[in-house]
Parts: C-alpha cells; sequence; structure tokens
C-alpha cells in the first residue's frame, strides 16, 4: 500500500489538533458543571439547587397519592408482606435508641416487621422519602408528647435519612428537643420532649419522674415558645396519664396542689392546650395533627382468654377486627373528640389507636431498656414483671402511623395548590 505524502500528513495533523482540543474544552468544561452542581457554594447550586422558602415546592401528586375522600384508611387489617416491608433496617439506621432495636436487644424472630396494614377499599400511598422531603423544603416538622411520640420521630428519620448523602445531615440534642437537619433541603424533623403536652414536674427529657407525678393543667407557655412558627406539629399525650386513676395537679394557684381524677384532669389539661393553639397558632402558615393514644397490651388475657400473660412471645397480630384492650380510655378518645371539634383552628385527628390495637406482636417486650439500661439476663427470664408491653419495636408499627401522616400531608400540600 502507497504511503500518503509527507506534507499531506502533517496538513492532517493540524487539521485534526484543533478539533481534538476543543472536544477536551468541551468535556473539561461539562465536568466543572456537574462538579459546580455537587457543590453548596457554586453558583450553579445556589441558583438552582436551592429553593427559598417563600417559593413553593412543586411537588407531583400522583393518581397513586391520592386518598379517596370516602375511604377511612384507620379501618382495616394488616397483611402479611415480607417483600415491601420493612421500609428500614435497624442496621440502615444510626438514629434509632436502644429502647426500639429489639433484633439487635436479642430478639430472634422478625414477623413484626412484614406486616402491612390494608385499609379498607383503598392504599395508602407508598413512602416517598424524596417527595416528603419536598413537602417539608424550607420547613420544620416537630413531634409533641413523651416517648411513644419519640418513637414516631425516630421511624420518620429513619424512612427518610437513607437517601441524604453523608455530611448533609445531623442529629443535635438540645433538651428537651431532637432535631435532625437536612442541610440540602434547609428542613428539619423535630421531637419536642411534653409528656403531658401541658407542664409538669417531668418535663426534664433525661432526668424525668416517673412515680410522683406533678402536672400543671393551666401552663403550657413554657413549652408553647418553642412550638410557635412550626409549620408542621403533631400532638401526642396519653400514656403517662394512666399510671394512677389519680394524680396531683395544680390549677390557678401554682402552690394549690390537689388530687385530680385522671380524666378530669386530662380534660382540663386539653383545654388549656386549645387555648394555646386558637391564640397562637397561624393556620395560613401551620398545620396541625393530634394522634389519638397507642395501645397497651399488658394483659394476655383480652386475647386470648384463660391465659395469664402480656404481649411477651407473641409474633402475629391480633385477627378479631372488633377488637379493643382495656389498655385504651374511651373517656379519654371521648375528651380528645370533644376538645377537637370545639376548636375554632383545623387540627387532624389521626385516629391510629384501632390498628395499633391488633399489634400485640410489636412491642419491644423485654428486648428493650429500662431506666436507660438494657434488661439483664435474669430480667428477661421474667417477662411477668419485665416485660415493655408499651413501647413498640422498630422498624414496626409507628412506621405505618408515619405513612398515614404522610398521606395527610401529601393530600394537604394538594388541596393547598
Amino acid at each position: 500500500m502507497k504511503r500518503p505524502p509527507a506534507a499531506s500528513l502533517d496538513r492532517r495533523i493540524q487539521y485534526l489538533f484543533p478539533l481534538a482540543l476543543s472536544s477536551i474544552l468541551v468535556l473539561g468544561t461539562a465536568r466543572l458543571v456537574l462538579d459546580s452542581l455537587k457543590s453548596n457554594d457554586s453558583y450553579v447550586f445556589k441558583q438552582y439547587g436551592r429553593r427559598e422558602k417563600d417559593r413553593p415546592e412543586v411537588v407531583v401528586v400522583s393518581a397513586e397519592d391520592r386518598i379517596d375522600e370516602s375511604c377511612d384508611v384507620f379501618e382495616g387489617k394488616w397483611v402479611w408482606d415480607n417483600v415491601s416491608y420493612p421500609l428500614y433496617t435497624e442496621e440502615s439506621c444510626p438514629y434509632l435508641v436502644k429502647q426500639v432495636t429489639c433484633q439487635r436487644n436479642g430478639r430472634l424472630d422478625s414477623f413484626y416487621k412484614n406486616w402491612r396494614w390494608q385499609p379498607n377499599g383503598c392504599d395508602l400511598p407508598r413512602f416517598d422519602p424524596l417527595k416528603l422531603l419536598q413537602l417539608l423544603r424550607g420547613k420544620r416538622l416537630m413531634f409533641v408528647g413523651d416517648s411513644v411520640q419519640r418513637s414516631q420521630f425516630e421511624s420518620l428519620v429513619c424512612l427518610v435519612q437513607s437517601i441524604i448523602p453523608e455530611g448533609k445531615k445531623s442529629l443535635e440534642r438540645i433538651p428537651p428537643r431532637k432535631i435532625f437537619k437536612i442541610k440540602e433541603f434547609d428542613a428539619s424533623i423535630e421531637y419536642y420532649w411534653a409528656p403531658f403536652i401541658v407542664e409538669s414536674i417531668s418535663d426534664h427529657a433525661t432526668n424525668h419522674t416517673v412515680l410522683k407525678r406533678l402536672v400543671k393543667l393551666d401552663s403550657i407557655d413554657k413549652h408553647g415558645k418553642h412550638w410557635e412558627g412550626v409549620d408542621f406539629l403533631i400532638f401526642e399525650s396519653y400514656v403517662w396519664w394512666r399510671y394512677k386513676p389519680t394524680l396531683n395537679a395544680t390549677y390557678g394557684h401554682p402552690d394549690d396542689v390537689q388530687e385530680y381524677n385522671v380524666t378530669t384532669a386530662y380534660r382540663l389539661a386539653l383545654e388549656t392546650w386549645a387555648n394555646w393553639i386558637e391564640s397562637s397558632i397561624d393556620p395560613k402558615t401551620q398545620q396541625l395533627f393530634f394522634m389519638s393514644m397507642s395501645p397497651t397490651h399488658l394483659w394476655s388475657w383480652e386475647w386470648r382468654p384463660g391465659s395469664n400473660e402480656n404481649c411477651f412471645n407473641e409474633s402475629h397480630p391480633i385477627q378479631d377486627s372488633s377488637y379493643w384492650g382495656t389498655g385504651s380510655s374511651l373517656e379519654i378518645m371521648d375528651i380528645i373528640h370533644d376538645v377537637l371539634t370545639q376548636l375554632k383552628v383545623n387540627v387532624t385527628f389521626l385516629n391510629i389507636t384501632q390498628l395499633s390495637e391488633f399489634r400485640k406482636d410489636a412491642h419491644a417486650s423485654v428486648y428493650g431498656e429500662r431506666r436507660g439500661k438494657l434488661l439483664t439476663k435474669e430480667q428477661r427470664s421474667d417477662p411477668k414483671n419485665f416485660a415493655d408491653c408499651i413501647h413498640w419495636c422498630l422498624p414496626g408499627v409507628p412506621d405505618t402511623w408515619n405513612e398515614i401522616l404522610y398521606a395527610y400531608l401529601l393530600k394537604n400540600h394538594q388541596n393547598l395548590l
């Protein structure tokens, strides 16, 4: 084959050189743009990566995200689903406290993780962590209540944290608050310890009295100043009221301590809360939710007549659709209904009690903590006295509460458009 003259080869090289150089420049520029998109300090990120708080977030609510108005998501049954559930694992979420990590603490069965709540006549929208973060952009969501409410806070953090890169998320403890921050969305998911909602001598987040309870039924401002301006507030208060039929409380003069029937005291406290809501909440910018009571499963004879045990060693939900245990007070439920219906500010009531009543299998039992320490081998061997049939394992039932909360957040967002 005849080789081309040297002069012709030089001309080809002269032609190809600028073409190759321009290609390198284009690729380099593209790389710089992509790198800048990843940087919080870059011009590109500042212009397009962030959204100012007063600019509405465009969240696409699909047909699958919508709950039919005629469907009651609180009526249904638990169905076995070991394909889609759990939505996260203990190992994948570093923010869980020992009180809820039942398998890590020695529980052998894992069935409690694989039940999905199926409402009658409709489906809950599949939880989408990115869509929730878009709803929360530039906003604060806060759970207010006791340790059961703290579990719901931890559940929601675990549901979203896996899609957030390392370095873009953080958990701060500023008693009585826990604050999970999502940097790129300028958002936070928070928890505020207030077991009675109103003020009490048990308001210290870690060093609180359990046996001696004194509640200030007409005092809430100390707590309320931390709730002002929060975009989404989710309240819960129940189990701390149920230690005895009566409790010591003040109403009026702070030194006038009297013994109150629990239901009377609960109504007075909730009325104090309602007055604060009406005087301090801006319904145009804030959304409020109230969680119904989280049930207990302290006596197995309620679901298995003739037995004398508790939630220990239970591995399946209750199948009786009419089951209602004595651990859930209908009187308290009526008080909540009365106070919420009289409120001038809209508060969405999330009635998770009945669906949670069926889950005798999902409590921490002997695989949790007592007074900040895991149970000893001797204590675990005595479930009659040491099983925790109040708190829930995670992943578990509180994830479903958050799926329902998520459905209502989507619904409210759609209604605002």
